[in-house]
């Protein structure tokens, strides 16, 4: 009896153990990874979060400013290729190489950064 009850619990709990770690990853499908999109803007936020970080830049359009919402990899990643969390700063103006939304929205994936002072992080060419 004992026995068929630990095999009960093990199935119900199963599911759950298989299905968190797919759960906690998404695609990158939704950005044009071919393609690159040069911004130049002022940093309105930098969200230093796990899973990822986020960018939000204002950028100068046709009829206005364009709010742009750029993903990028988590702190510890983003650590290791020598960023902090007081790298950028909203007011900054930067130029941000993304990987453009494929629906043409403004956002992307980030893929590097000219900061203020003229140094870089990750693949700016």
């Amino acid at each position: 009896m004992r026995t068929s009850k630990i095999v009960a619990m093990a199935l119900v709990l199963a599911p759950f153990l298989v299905g968190a770690p797919t759960s906690a990853h998404h695609s990158f499908a939704m950005f044009d990874m071919q393609k690159k999109v040069t911004l130049q803007g002022a940093v309105v936020r930098f969200k230093w979060t796990n899973p990822h970080s986020w960018l939000e830049l204002d950028v100068a359009g046709k009829t206005g400013t364009d709010r742009w919402a750029i993903e990028m990899t988590s702190p510890n990643n983003l650590a290791l290729e020598g960023w902090k969390r007081t790298t950028v700063k909203p007011g900054d103006k930067v130029v941000l190489i993304v990987h453009p939304l494929r629906d043409g929205g403004k956002g992307g994936s980030f893929v590097g950064v000219r900061l203020p002072d003229g140094s870089t992080l990750g693949d700016v060419k």
